[in-house]
């Protein structure tokens, strides 16, 4: 499992140097409210980059993110963490082919030949309540066999991760959350937003209450 914490007022608060401290000594309040401010609205874009970025659900982004640790009179800091694994192909709307498993990880339609939902020959396949949705493949199953569709997707690794004496075990997409929060347009979007926005507003605090 991984972890990223995303801490960045600081940072920007940090450029600053005495003015800052003698805004935040004189009205302890409204750096916390201006970095709370600009912290929600760069939540709205990671939340909505990521959810297309990954391929997965909003709700399913939306708790992974979390409520994030958000500033006060003496903590000048809005931290955004989130952790997690590689994800399984159950959360990114498989569905059974003749072929194998069709999913869309990274908002990409991918193939993964071999996986399977059901039981049985086709076309008489049936459900198996036991693995509850969840998108399987054979321990004995080579890595090889699904790196072309991942590699079209994103050219990740690690899609199938290895049971204790199963026959099958869970596919996974290689959609890793803490992976892709701090890369492509969520990190873009991230950057676009907080650190600028932050430092126009502190800006004009500054100006209005400490000229």
């Amino acid at each position: 499992m991984r972890l990223l914490n995303i801490a960045w007022a600081d940072r920007v608060l940090s450029n600053y140097g005495k003015r800052v401290t003698e805004l935040n000594q004189r009205f302890p309040k409204v750096l916390p409210r201006i970095v709370n401010q600009v912290g929600d609205r760069a939540k709205t874009q990671v939340i909505r980059n990521l959810t297309a970025q990954t391929g997965l659900p909003r709700k399913t982004i939306v708790k992974a993110v979390g409520d994030p640790t958000r500033a006060r009179p003496g903590r000048l800091s809005y931290d955004m963490v989130t952790r997690g694994g590689n994800i399984r192909l159950k959360y990114l709307n498989p569905r059974e082919t003749p072929d194998g498993v069709v999913a869309r990880p990274f908002g990409k339609s991918t193939l993964y030949p071999g996986a399977f939902m059901r039981a049985g020959w086709w076309p008489n396949r049936v459900e198996v309540p036991k693995w509850g949705g969840h998108v399987m493949v054979r321990n004995r199953s080579k890595l090889s066999d699904f790196e072309p569709q991942a590699i079209a997707a994103r050219g990740v690794r690690g899609l199938i991760k290895k049971g204790s004496g199963r026959h099958y075990t869970f596919a996974r997409s290689g959609v890793i959350i803490p992976v892709e929060m701090r890369t492509g347009p969520t990190k873009a979007a991230f950057d676009r937003i907080a650190g600028p926005l932050l430092q126009e507003r502190v800006d004009k605090a500054l100006i209005k209450l400490v000229p």
